[in-house]
């Protein structure tokens, strides 16, 4: 397991906006993550009715980037990469807003390609082992 402080500073995300908290597992193509950021009164998604399933895919595309940062350090580069996230596509929302009385998200991200130019992925976030969100993102790395 990887405690946020291993990643956190290898992605863009900041503060409240780092929403994974937990490495649970990774290699060359997948990674796993927890999350219990969508349980917090103050969650910077959050709106009255609570968090939207809709969100969930950020919670995935943060998952494409820190696996992204985590294969990068091991390839000894240094210094976060910006990326942009430019396409969500399939997405299945199994519901309208996370309960948060139903506990922690689980976190699932799948390299389906990669290079240095970008990567898409498929990703799911599940909670007590249902499927609330699904669907392919692609993010690509903009040359300085």
């Amino acid at each position: 397991m990887l405690d946020k402080t291993d990643w956190a500073h290898l992605i863009p995300h900041r503060d409240a906006m780092c929403l994974l908290d937990v490495v649970v597992s990774w290699d060359e193509t997948s990674i796993y993550a927890l999350s219990d950021s969508h349980a917090l009164e103050d969650h910077p998604l959050r709106g009255d009715e609570g968090l939207h399933a809709v969100h969930l895919a950020e919670y995935g595309a943060q998952a494409m980037a820190v696996h992204g940062a985590l294969l990068a350090r091991d390839r000894g580069e240094t210094g976060e990469r910006p990326g942009r996230l430019v396409s969500l596509r399939d997405v299945s929302l199994r519901i309208e807003y996370v309960d948060p009385s139903h506990g922690r998200l689980d976190v699932h991200a799948e390299s389906l390609y990669a290079d240095a130019t970008g990567a898409q992925y498929a990703f799911r976030v599940e909670q007590n082992g249902r499927v609330l969100v699904s669907g392919r993102a692609a993010v690509i790395h903009p040359v300085s």
